[in-house]
């Protein structure tokens, strides 16, 4: 089991595509590939901490979506989820929250960047930006939103890598 985090897929989100420079005809092409791309890397007992704005449609088509994708998911919603997290479990995600979380005493994870304190005791794991980047007063902060981390899954360790190596 290894853990990975993603954000800001917006499937179905068509105006997704011209605001971020989407390298992606139309969202079936955008989808599909997002799926391809997560199903190549992501095994069935993988984890998933997917840092919010998963899709756009009604719970269905958000329930088909979410059956599509392997491994084990966990969300932190974003300002474009708009159901309730019991509604996103419903709909496959194996907790949701609307809340960042705190990942091994040290690692923030959330949908939007958390502006640390320069001698904060923790990193954090953030999206929403899409294609900018937050530094802070410190190194430890990594955007995981698709168009930052060649839209797939980033393994967790290799963003520990990439955070000390900047230390």
């Amino acid at each position: 089991m290894k853990i990975y985090l993603i954000s800001d897929t917006h499937f179905n989100h068509k105006n997704i595509l011209g605001y971020t420079g989407r390298p992606y005809n139309d969202i079936n092409e955008m989808n599909s590939s997002l799926i391809k791309n997560w199903n190549n890397i992501i095994k069935k007992g993988d984890i998933v901490y997917h840092l919010g704005d998963f899709a756009f449609g009604n719970k269905d088509v958000i329930k088909h979506l979410t059956s599509q994708l392997n491994g084990r998911k966990f969300l932190i919603c974003g300002n474009h989820d708009s159901y309730r997290p019991s509604q996103y479990m419903e709909m496959g995600f194996e907790w949701a929250s609307r809340h960042s979380i705190i990942y091994d005493g040290f690692w923030i994870f959330s949908h939007e960047p958390m502006f640390l304190e320069a001698n904060s005791p923790f990193a954090n794991c953030y999206g929403h930006l899409h294609q900018n980047n937050y530094s802070g007063p410190n190194n430890n902060y990594f955007n995981c939103s698709v168009e930052q981390i060649e839209y797939k899954p980033i393994a967790f360790d290799e963003i520990k890598k990439i955070i000390k190596k900047r230390d």
